[in-house]
Protein backbone atom coordinates (compact mmCIF):
# COMPACT_ATOMS: atom_id res chain seq x y z
CA UNK A 1 0.00 0.00 0.00
CA UNK A 2 3.36 2.30 0.44
CA UNK A 3 2.23 3.42 -3.45
CA UNK A 4 -1.26 4.75 -2.99
CA UNK A 5 -0.12 7.77 -1.33
CA UNK A 6 1.75 9.24 -4.16
CA UNK A 7 -0.35 7.85 -6.62
CA UNK A 8 -2.88 10.06 -4.14
CA UNK A 9 -0.76 12.74 -3.91
CA UNK A 10 0.31 13.67 -7.50
CA UNK A 11 -3.86 13.41 -8.81
CA UNK A 12 -4.03 15.88 -5.59
CA UNK A 13 -1.90 18.41 -7.26
CA UNK A 14 -3.39 17.64 -10.37
CA UNK A 15 -6.90 18.39 -9.23
CA UNK A 16 -5.43 21.77 -7.33
CA UNK A 17 -4.26 23.05 -10.40
CA UNK A 18 -7.21 22.15 -12.76
CA UNK A 19 -9.77 23.93 -10.10
CA UNK A 20 -7.26 26.92 -8.97
CA UNK A 21 -6.79 27.39 -12.97
CA UNK A 22 -10.64 28.09 -13.34
CA UNK A 23 -11.00 30.27 -10.69
CA UNK A 24 -10.43 34.02 -11.84
CA UNK A 25 -7.36 35.74 -11.19
CA UNK A 26 -5.49 32.67 -9.98
CA UNK A 27 -3.86 32.05 -13.64
CA UNK A 28 -1.08 34.41 -12.75
CA UNK A 29 -0.54 32.36 -9.08
CA UNK A 30 -0.25 28.93 -11.70
CA UNK A 31 1.14 30.24 -14.74
CA UNK A 32 3.88 32.81 -13.19
CA UNK A 33 4.53 32.42 -9.26
CA UNK A 34 4.61 28.89 -8.92
CA UNK A 35 7.20 28.40 -11.63
CA UNK A 36 9.00 31.38 -10.80
CA UNK A 37 9.67 29.66 -7.20
CA UNK A 38 10.18 25.83 -7.93
CA UNK A 39 12.81 26.96 -10.53
CA UNK A 40 14.49 29.15 -7.49
CA UNK A 41 13.72 25.99 -5.07
CA UNK A 42 15.48 23.63 -8.05
CA UNK A 43 18.64 25.90 -8.74
CA UNK A 44 19.33 26.41 -4.83
CA UNK A 45 18.40 23.04 -3.83
CA UNK A 46 20.69 22.01 -6.86
CA UNK A 47 24.20 24.32 -6.00
CA UNK A 48 23.68 23.24 -2.28
CA UNK A 49 23.38 19.41 -2.52
CA UNK A 50 26.37 19.50 -4.95
CA UNK A 51 28.34 22.23 -3.12
CA UNK A 52 27.47 20.17 0.34
CA UNK A 53 29.14 17.07 -1.29
CA UNK A 54 31.88 18.48 -3.18
CA UNK A 55 32.89 20.06 0.11
CA UNK A 56 32.68 16.38 2.05
CA UNK A 57 36.37 14.83 2.84
CA UNK A 58 37.20 11.65 0.90
CA UNK A 59 39.27 9.79 3.67
CA UNK A 60 40.25 6.52 1.57
CA UNK A 61 40.65 5.98 -1.88
CA UNK A 62 37.41 3.78 -2.26
CA UNK A 63 36.98 3.45 -6.93
CA UNK A 64 34.28 0.53 -7.27
CA UNK A 65 36.54 -1.61 -9.32
CA UNK A 66 35.64 -5.24 -11.43
CA UNK A 67 38.34 -5.82 -13.46
CA UNK A 68 41.81 -6.69 -13.26
CA UNK A 69 43.70 -3.58 -11.78
CA UNK A 70 47.35 -2.24 -12.85
CA UNK A 71 50.27 -4.77 -11.77
CA UNK A 72 53.40 -6.15 -14.11
CA UNK A 73 53.35 -4.66 -17.27
CA UNK A 74 52.77 -7.88 -19.35
CA UNK A 75 49.24 -8.08 -17.55
CA UNK A 76 46.29 -7.02 -19.38
CA UNK A 77 44.24 -4.75 -16.83
CA UNK A 78 40.82 -2.95 -17.13
CA UNK A 79 41.50 0.43 -17.58
CA UNK A 80 37.49 1.18 -17.48
CA UNK A 81 37.16 -0.73 -14.46
CA UNK A 82 40.19 -0.03 -12.73
CA UNK A 83 41.41 3.45 -14.02
CA UNK A 84 44.71 4.52 -12.63
CA UNK A 85 44.86 7.97 -14.41
CA UNK A 86 42.44 10.92 -14.65
CA UNK A 87 41.95 10.55 -18.69
CA UNK A 88 41.42 6.92 -17.85
CA UNK A 89 38.58 8.16 -15.01
CA UNK A 90 37.43 11.02 -17.82
CA UNK A 91 36.49 7.86 -20.24
CA UNK A 92 35.29 6.09 -17.20
CA UNK A 93 33.07 8.90 -16.25
CA UNK A 94 32.31 9.37 -20.10
CA UNK A 95 31.02 5.67 -20.55
CA UNK A 96 28.77 5.76 -16.56
CA UNK A 97 26.83 8.99 -17.88
CA UNK A 98 26.24 8.81 -21.10
CA UNK A 99 26.27 5.20 -21.88
CA UNK A 100 25.12 4.28 -17.86
CA UNK A 101 27.96 1.52 -18.28
CA UNK A 102 27.52 -0.40 -14.75
CA UNK A 103 23.81 -0.75 -15.28
CA UNK A 104 24.72 -2.44 -18.27
CA UNK A 105 26.50 -4.67 -16.63
CA UNK A 106 23.77 -5.55 -14.23
CA UNK A 107 23.85 -9.04 -13.00
CA UNK A 108 21.26 -10.65 -11.10
CA UNK A 109 21.72 -13.37 -8.27
CA UNK A 110 19.41 -16.63 -7.78
CA UNK A 111 19.62 -19.35 -5.78
CA UNK A 112 18.13 -22.75 -7.69
CA UNK A 113 17.59 -25.92 -6.45
CA UNK A 114 20.98 -27.74 -5.09
CA UNK A 115 21.60 -24.94 -4.01
CA UNK A 116 23.48 -22.99 -6.85
CA UNK A 117 23.71 -19.60 -6.86
CA UNK A 118 23.56 -18.16 -10.44
CA UNK A 119 24.04 -15.36 -12.25
CA UNK A 120 21.77 -13.88 -15.18
CA UNK A 121 21.94 -10.79 -16.71
CA UNK A 122 18.98 -7.84 -16.21
CA UNK A 123 19.96 -5.57 -19.16
CA UNK A 124 16.51 -5.09 -19.98
CA UNK A 125 16.71 -1.97 -16.42
CA UNK A 126 18.96 -0.54 -18.82
CA UNK A 127 17.24 -0.66 -21.80
CA UNK A 128 14.28 0.94 -20.23
CA UNK A 129 16.24 3.29 -18.32
CA UNK A 130 17.96 4.90 -21.68
CA UNK A 131 14.22 4.97 -23.45
CA UNK A 132 13.41 7.02 -19.96
CA UNK A 133 16.39 9.40 -19.83
CA UNK A 134 17.12 9.92 -23.29
CA UNK A 135 13.52 10.59 -24.18
CA UNK A 136 12.82 13.00 -21.73
CA UNK A 137 16.35 14.95 -22.94
CA UNK A 138 15.45 14.78 -26.07
CA UNK A 139 11.89 16.55 -25.07
CA UNK A 140 13.74 18.92 -23.11
CA UNK A 141 15.60 20.00 -26.36
CA UNK A 142 12.11 20.38 -28.38
CA UNK A 143 10.43 22.74 -25.72
CA UNK A 144 13.12 24.86 -25.95
CA UNK A 145 11.20 26.28 -29.29
CA UNK A 146 8.78 27.66 -26.30
CA UNK A 147 11.21 30.07 -24.61
CA UNK A 148 13.27 31.35 -27.80
CA UNK A 149 11.76 33.96 -29.76
CA UNK A 150 12.92 32.14 -33.09
CA UNK A 151 13.47 28.79 -34.17
CA UNK A 152 16.70 26.76 -33.32
CA UNK A 153 18.00 25.05 -36.28
CA UNK A 154 19.18 21.96 -34.04
CA UNK A 155 15.68 21.92 -32.50
CA UNK A 156 14.27 21.98 -35.87
CA UNK A 157 16.51 18.76 -36.84
CA UNK A 158 15.89 17.12 -33.58
CA UNK A 159 12.09 17.75 -34.40
CA UNK A 160 12.62 16.11 -37.75
CA UNK A 161 14.58 13.02 -36.72
CA UNK A 162 12.04 12.20 -33.71
CA UNK A 163 8.27 12.77 -35.67
CA UNK A 164 6.24 11.48 -38.52
CA UNK A 165 3.63 12.04 -40.23
CA UNK A 166 0.65 10.45 -39.08
CA UNK A 167 -2.05 9.43 -41.75
CA UNK A 168 -4.63 10.63 -42.85
CA UNK A 169 -4.20 13.82 -40.40
CA UNK A 170 -0.47 14.81 -42.50
CA UNK A 171 -0.07 18.23 -40.52
CA UNK A 172 -0.10 16.48 -36.84
CA UNK A 173 3.06 14.44 -36.42
CA UNK A 174 3.40 12.03 -33.71
CA UNK A 175 6.69 12.25 -31.51
CA UNK A 176 8.46 8.74 -31.34
CA UNK A 177 10.08 9.67 -28.07
CA UNK A 178 6.42 10.69 -26.78
CA UNK A 179 6.23 7.17 -26.86
CA UNK A 180 9.22 5.89 -25.82
CA UNK A 181 8.83 7.92 -22.34
CA UNK A 182 5.69 6.37 -21.49
CA UNK A 183 7.06 2.85 -22.12
CA UNK A 184 10.16 3.40 -20.30
CA UNK A 185 8.34 5.28 -17.45
CA UNK A 186 5.45 2.26 -17.14
CA UNK A 187 8.41 -0.04 -17.04
CA UNK A 188 10.21 1.06 -14.27
CA UNK A 189 7.02 1.46 -12.66
CA UNK A 190 5.83 -2.19 -13.30
CA UNK A 191 9.54 -3.18 -11.90
CA UNK A 192 8.91 -2.30 -8.42
CA UNK A 193 5.34 -3.95 -8.54
CA UNK A 194 6.47 -7.72 -10.16
CA UNK A 195 9.73 -7.68 -8.25
CA UNK A 196 9.60 -9.01 -5.45
CA UNK A 197 13.10 -8.36 -3.80
CA UNK A 198 12.57 -4.54 -5.60
CA UNK A 199 9.13 -4.14 -3.92
CA UNK A 200 10.31 -4.93 -0.41
CA UNK A 201 12.93 -1.96 -0.52
CA UNK A 202 10.56 0.55 -2.20
CA UNK A 203 9.16 3.43 -0.45
CA UNK A 204 6.97 6.54 -1.10
CA UNK A 205 9.68 8.46 -1.94
CA UNK A 206 10.40 5.90 -5.13
CA UNK A 207 7.17 5.32 -6.38
CA UNK A 208 6.08 9.70 -6.30
CA UNK A 209 8.50 10.75 -8.96
CA UNK A 210 7.58 8.03 -11.09
CA UNK A 211 3.98 9.03 -10.79
CA UNK A 212 4.92 12.56 -10.88
CA UNK A 213 6.86 12.19 -14.40
CA UNK A 214 3.89 9.74 -15.81
CA UNK A 215 1.47 12.56 -15.06
CA UNK A 216 4.17 14.96 -16.81
CA UNK A 217 3.95 12.90 -19.89
CA UNK A 218 0.38 12.32 -20.08
CA UNK A 219 -0.88 15.53 -19.84
CA UNK A 220 1.25 16.32 -22.23
CA UNK A 221 0.20 13.72 -24.95
CA UNK A 222 -3.50 15.27 -23.93
CA UNK A 223 -2.53 18.11 -25.07
CA UNK A 224 -0.64 17.21 -28.33
CA UNK A 225 -2.57 14.70 -29.72
CA UNK A 226 -6.45 14.52 -27.96
CA UNK A 227 -7.08 18.10 -26.67
CA UNK A 228 -5.35 20.01 -29.64
CA UNK A 229 -8.35 22.19 -30.80
CA UNK A 230 -8.46 23.53 -27.40
CA UNK A 231 -4.77 24.18 -26.66
CA UNK A 232 -3.88 27.52 -27.75
CA UNK A 233 -0.26 26.79 -28.68
CA UNK A 234 0.24 30.29 -29.51
CA UNK A 235 -0.85 32.11 -26.16
CA UNK A 236 1.48 28.94 -24.43
CA UNK A 237 4.27 30.33 -25.75
CA UNK A 238 3.82 34.13 -25.24
CA UNK A 239 3.49 32.85 -21.67
CA UNK A 240 6.89 31.12 -22.12
CA UNK A 241 8.43 34.03 -23.72
CA UNK A 242 7.87 36.34 -20.93
CA UNK A 243 8.86 33.90 -18.18
CA UNK A 244 12.10 33.60 -19.82
CA UNK A 245 12.77 37.76 -20.10
CA UNK A 246 11.38 38.18 -16.99
CA UNK A 247 8.03 40.07 -18.23
CA UNK A 248 5.32 37.60 -17.37
CA UNK A 249 1.99 37.65 -19.27
CA UNK A 250 -0.87 35.23 -18.85
CA UNK A 251 -2.97 35.27 -21.78
CA UNK A 252 -7.11 34.33 -21.26
CA UNK A 253 -7.13 31.62 -23.38
CA UNK A 254 -4.88 29.29 -22.25
CA UNK A 255 -6.22 25.68 -21.43
CA UNK A 256 -6.84 24.68 -17.91
CA UNK A 257 -4.88 21.15 -18.94
CA UNK A 258 -1.76 23.37 -19.95
CA UNK A 259 -1.85 24.48 -16.40
CA UNK A 260 -2.18 21.10 -14.53
CA UNK A 261 0.99 20.29 -16.79
CA UNK A 262 2.79 23.17 -15.84
CA UNK A 263 2.26 22.82 -12.12
CA UNK A 264 2.94 19.32 -12.30
CA UNK A 265 6.59 20.04 -13.60
CA UNK A 266 6.76 23.13 -11.14
CA UNK A 267 6.21 20.35 -8.39
CA UNK A 268 8.81 18.28 -10.00
CA UNK A 269 11.56 20.86 -9.91
CA UNK A 270 11.00 21.80 -6.13
CA UNK A 271 11.21 17.89 -4.75
CA UNK A 272 13.58 17.55 -7.74
CA UNK A 273 17.40 18.49 -5.36
CA UNK A 274 15.58 16.76 -2.14
CA UNK A 275 14.69 13.76 -3.52
CA UNK A 276 17.04 10.43 -5.03
CA UNK A 277 16.57 12.29 -8.47
CA UNK A 278 19.65 14.32 -7.51
CA UNK A 279 21.74 11.28 -8.76
CA UNK A 280 22.05 13.63 -11.59
CA UNK A 281 24.21 15.55 -10.02
CA UNK A 282 25.87 13.47 -7.45
CA UNK A 283 26.93 10.90 -9.94
CA UNK A 284 29.53 13.22 -11.33
CA UNK A 285 30.98 13.24 -7.23
CA UNK A 286 30.41 9.99 -6.53
CA UNK A 287 34.68 8.66 -4.91
CA UNK A 288 33.87 4.96 -5.89
CA UNK A 289 33.41 6.91 -9.57
CA UNK A 290 35.60 9.83 -10.20
CA UNK A 291 38.88 8.42 -8.22
CA UNK A 292 42.00 6.60 -9.61
CA UNK A 293 42.75 3.18 -8.68
CA UNK A 294 46.14 3.91 -7.54
CA UNK A 295 46.38 3.24 -4.10
CA UNK A 296 49.37 0.88 -4.72
CA UNK A 297 51.17 3.67 -6.63
CA UNK A 298 50.42 7.02 -4.61
CA UNK A 299 49.98 7.58 -1.05
CA UNK A 300 46.61 8.99 -0.49
CA UNK A 301 46.29 11.91 2.16
CA UNK A 302 43.01 11.73 4.57
CA UNK A 303 41.47 15.11 4.73
CA UNK A 304 40.02 14.89 8.05
CA UNK A 305 43.78 13.81 9.75
CA UNK A 306 46.11 14.93 7.42
CA UNK A 307 48.73 14.97 9.80
CA UNK A 308 48.52 11.22 10.43
CA UNK A 309 52.18 9.39 10.27
CA UNK A 310 52.56 6.40 8.24
CA UNK A 311 52.46 2.82 9.56
CA UNK A 312 54.27 0.26 7.53
CA UNK A 313 53.58 -3.28 7.71
CA UNK A 314 56.89 -3.83 9.54
CA UNK A 315 55.93 -1.45 12.24
CA UNK A 316 52.56 -2.70 12.59
CA UNK A 317 54.65 -6.71 13.25
CA UNK A 318 56.68 -4.94 15.72
CA UNK A 319 54.03 -3.30 17.79
CA UNK A 320 51.47 -6.54 17.49
CA UNK A 321 54.47 -9.39 16.74
CA UNK A 322 53.34 -10.92 20.54
CA UNK A 323 50.00 -10.93 19.91
CA UNK A 324 49.89 -12.11 16.42
CA UNK A 325 51.88 -15.46 17.40
CA UNK A 326 49.74 -15.88 20.24
CA UNK A 327 46.86 -15.94 18.10
CA UNK A 328 48.56 -18.45 15.07
CA UNK A 329 49.16 -15.38 12.74
CA UNK A 330 52.12 -16.00 10.21
CA UNK A 331 55.13 -13.11 10.98
CA UNK A 332 57.85 -12.25 9.39
CA UNK A 333 60.25 -12.35 12.34
CA UNK A 334 60.41 -14.69 15.07
CA UNK A 335 59.96 -12.88 18.61
CA UNK A 336 63.47 -12.25 19.73
CA UNK A 337 65.32 -15.02 22.18
CA UNK A 338 66.04 -14.40 25.88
Amino acid sequence: MKHIFPLVAVIALALIAWIGSNIPGMQYLFGVAVPYAALILFVGGFCWRVLYWAKSPVPFRIPTTCGQGYSMPWVKRDKFEAPVSTGEVLGRMFMEIVFFRSLWRNTKATIKPGPELTYSSTRWLWLFGILFHYSMLVILIRHLRLFVGSELFFVTALEALDGFTLNPTPELSLYVTDALILVGLVALLARRFLIKTVNYISLANDYFPLFLLIGIALTGILMRYFLRSGVDIVAIKQLALGLTTFKPVVPANIASVFYVHLFLVSCLLAYFPFSKLMHMGGVFLSPTRNLANDSRMRRHINPWNPDIRPHSYASYEDEFRADMIEQGIPVEKELPQG
